[in-house]
């Protein structure tokens, strides 16, 4: 069978008569074998995935399949799904069997998505290289010796791979968008609420976002509109009307486009991604879209205002996880005090540790109103100044990363040094407005490189158009 790309080389395929679902899914499992040693799955749903198959191609045969009939879709294993594991690439929620199913996955399955597996990520979503899982590193298919980014790095690389044809991630300070960036595929984070995390294991509630990776904007789109709307089970869910991204990808206007001074003068951006990311901006001037420079001085308090409140916001959520109700008990507990204490101590990886203290410390009495609150102060300012720019440009493009992807341990020794590598992403993710990752050429050593644009929020469609847009002007 040929490789997929994109789902529409998929449905003309299917309406050809050329292939069907079940031949879809045992391409994509012989591909998940024959990469095993890329680690990208964690568990494979051979068998369930064949019977979705089949009850897909029945569904075809009659005419009455869902939109995403033939699409196979990978879930990070953050993401809850009826009668499967799910254990955030963590010790601590070892054998725990999902009880109800993610909305966002269940609405693609209302529409006959395929789900072959979950993949893996850097434990509870922490992390930036994917060196954080129980289940070990995830390989970057375009040099394994180097990371693949994180914490969604086994979505990415399994688009990157042709594993799957989209893939779902999650995405708290850049994990999509990073990872994309690293693998060289398209990877989206919508706007804060767009998408229901009704069934997503929480790291830090206020800036969790659910998004998807894909190999084209059309199918990112796509995955998109299906997923996104209100749903009863998550209160903080937007009411506002989700538009037919895929189909209003047409984009025929002059935009205003700003890019930040300080993220291009930035010491950190490697010189390769710098040149390609200012030569995307001439291509943009020379078509007649009014590019500005202009400054973000808040850039050097984005940062640490993130990592103060998702601290915060990760000890609070991850004191559930205590061996009483589910997952990992320790077995060398003596009294009710020292099971809590061992349970925790073994069953979180160094990093979750770390971030667990980092966030009960700024939560501490003596230090709540000198940290968490003057964070989140501090969040409305980079907010407000965001959405004011956002007011006056249609768009800010910027570098994804500071760098392309890391040889593996490059950074594991200085955790300062792994959370630069969120420099970029963290506005969009502070600010709750949507970002998304497009391929933007390769370096010297032929890793890719990513270019990030932000909208403003609740503004998916225009994002998607003009992306669509650029990925044509830069091909």
């Amino acid at each position: 069978m040929e490789k997929f790309i994109s789902f529409d080389e998929i449905k003309k395929s299917l309406e050809k008569k050329e292939t069907d679902c079940r031949a879809i899914v045992q391409y994509y499992l012989k591909n998940i074998q024959t990469k095993a040693h890329l680690n990208a799955f964690v568990e494979v749903y051979e068998q369930s995935a064949l019977v979705q198959a089949d009850l897909i191609d029945e569904k075809l045969a009659k005419g009455n399949a869902g939109k995403l009939a033939g699409m196979v879709i990978g879930i990070k294993d953050v993401l809850c799904y009826t009668g499967h594991e799910a254990n955030a690439s963590s010790k601590i929620l070892e054998g725990f069997e999902s009880q109800f199913t993610t909305t966002a996955i269940q609405r693609l399955l209302d529409e006959d998505a395929i789900i072959i597996g979950r993949l893996n990520c850097d434990e509870f979503g922490m992390g930036s290289s994917n060196e954080n899982s129980v289940h070990g590193k995830v390989l970057n298919a375009a040099d394994e010796s180097r990371v693949p980014g994180g914490s969604s790095g086994g979505s990415a690389v399994a688009v990157q791979a042709n594993l799957c044809t989209t893939s779902l991630g999650t995405d708290t300070g850049g994990s999509v968008r990073q990872p994309a960036a690293f693998t060289g595929v398209i990877g989206m984070k919508p706007t804060y609420s767009r998408v229901s995390r009704w069934g997503l294991i929480a790291y830090a509630s206020s800036f969790d976002c659910i998004g998807v990776f894909s190999h084209t904007v059309k199918d990112n789109a796509l995955v998109m509109e299906i997923m996104a709307g209100h749903d009863e089970y998550d209160s903080t869910s937007s009411r506002k009307s989700v538009l037919p991204y895929s189909q209003l990808l047409h984009f025929d206007k002059k935009a205003k486009v700003a890019y930040l001074k300080e993220t291009i003068e930035s010491p950190a951006l490697q010189l390769e991604i710098k040149a390609n990311t200012l030569a995307v901006l001439e291509k943009l001037k020379s078509e007649g879209h009014t590019v500005e420079e202009v400054s973000f001085p808040l850039l050097d308090f984005i940062l640490p205002t993130y990592y103060i409140l998702t601290t915060a916001e990760a000890s609070s959520n991850l004191s559930r996880f205590d061996g009483v109700k589910y997952g990992y008990r320790t077995p060398n507990a003596h009294n009710l005090e020292s099971m809590y204490k061992l349970t925790r101590s073994e069953g979180f990886g160094e990093e979750v540790k770390r971030r667990i203290m980092l966030g009960t410390f700024v939560l501490s009495a003596s230090y709540y109103d000198a940290y968490f609150t003057k964070a989140q102060k501090v969040r409305r300012l980079i907010k407000d100044f965001t959405e004011n720019l956002l007011n006056d440009f249609d768009y800010i493009i910027m570098p994804t990363t500071p760098s392309t992807a890391f040889k593996f341990g490059e950074h594991s020794g200085d955790p300062v040094a792994m959370y630069l590598e969120d420099l970029f992403t963290v506005q969009a993710s502070v600010s709750g407005v949507p970002s998304i990752s497009l391929p933007n050429g390769k370096d010297k050593q032929g890793m890719p490189i990513g270019l990030q644009v932000i909208c403003n929020s609740f503004k998916e469609a225009e994002l998607y158009a003009f992306s669509n847009y650029l990925t044509e002007l830069t091909s």
